[in-house]
């Protein structure tokens, strides 16, 4: 259990996360930092009531400013606006860039020692605004996207084939975005290639599916986007780096060669422990699923390069 972990952000992402947190107790405090006066506050309390109910004893606390964040061990970082329907992450980049520097700076002001997950969309390129603004090494800014496209991914194999998602292991890469890469080659089903057990056309359509994942819960909401799945996503990181577990999850972290691929966040299978990122595992990919990689790269670092911080 750490002292004190903050939720950048006490919109839907954000308090959901904090609830998570608090629920799984992994700190003593966590604390929810808001601009919007009174919200942060009153969802903080509202939690922190569950707790003789729900079974913990994590104090949560909401703020209008950094203070009650200084001293922080690790910040979810989900600032910033969402998703309507028809935009796309990238349509996000400027608004939220401003946002995630601000932050980003705040953070390193009152937790130098810190560690950064960022949720905030467009993804890979929220986290290269947020290594800019806080100055951080790679190891300590990290973004959720890999392991929320991976549930995803798995939810859909699952029903397909009518087993338990605990039993499906895979891995999605890439940019979170359109061009995300599931990886099938490494797909499996308790130790079974998902190819011997799904026709080629149902795996494309699941692949299409988890790419449009979280179009698909914009449209169906209209006013917002995903926030359970992403906030469960968020927490399994900070869970793995809490217990100092050494887990080996999807998630997008600064590359410097790795995958052929320097100078830019991209989601690929990371050891998460008690420094943060603890390294990138390269695995062998095929013909199709390196070049579909490297394409998604290219839609991030397109993105990137449209920012002057």
């Amino acid at each position: 259990m750490l002292n004190k972990i903050t939720v950048v952000g006490a919109g839907n992402v954000g308090a959901t996360a904090a609830q998570r947190l608090a629920e799984k107790n992994l700190a003593r405090t966590v604390v929810m930092v808001d601009v919007a006066e009174g919200i942060p506050q009153g969802k903080a309390l509202d939690q922190w009531q569950s707790g003789p109910i729900e079974g913990y004893d994590t104090r949560v606390v909401g703020a209008n400013d950094y203070e009650a964040a200084a001293g922080s061990e690790i910040f979810v970082v989900t600032a910033g606006i969402a998703r309507k329907p028809g935009m796309s992450r990238d349509d996000l980049v400027k608004t939220n860039a401003g946002i995630v520097h601000s932050v980003a700076k705040e953070i390193a002001r009152v937790a130098p020692k810190s560690i950064i997950i960022v949720v905030s969309n467009p993804l890979d390129v929220m986290c290269y605004v947020a290594m800019q603004g806080s100055g951080f090494p790679r190891e300590r800014v990290l973004g959720m996207a890999g392991v929320l496209d991976t549930a995803r991914y798995r939810t859909f194999l699952a029903e397909a084939m009518e087993v338990s998602v605990e039993d499906i292991q895979a891995m999605v890469l890439g940019g979170h975005g359109d061009t995300m890469v599931p990886l099938i080659s490494y797909t499996t089903v308790s130790g079974i290639p998902v190819t011997q057990l799904l026709a080629k056309d149902k795996l494309d359509a699941i692949v299409a599916r988890t790419r449009n994942g979280g179009a698909e819960i914009v449209a169906h909401l209209k006013t917002g986007s995903a926030y359970y799945a992403p906030s469960a996503a968020a927490v399994q990181m900070v869970e793995a780096i809490v217990l100092d577990k050494k887990r080996v999850l999807p998630c997008a972290a600064w590359l410097q060669g790795e995958y052929g691929l320097r100078d830019m966040f991209c989601g690929v299978p990371c050891k998460l422990g008690k420094n943060g990122l603890e390294g990138v595992i390269e695995v062998p990919l095929t013909e199709q699923e390196r070049k579909d990689l490297t394409a998604s790269a290219e839609a991030v670092r397109s993105v990137q390069a449209t920012l002057s911080l």
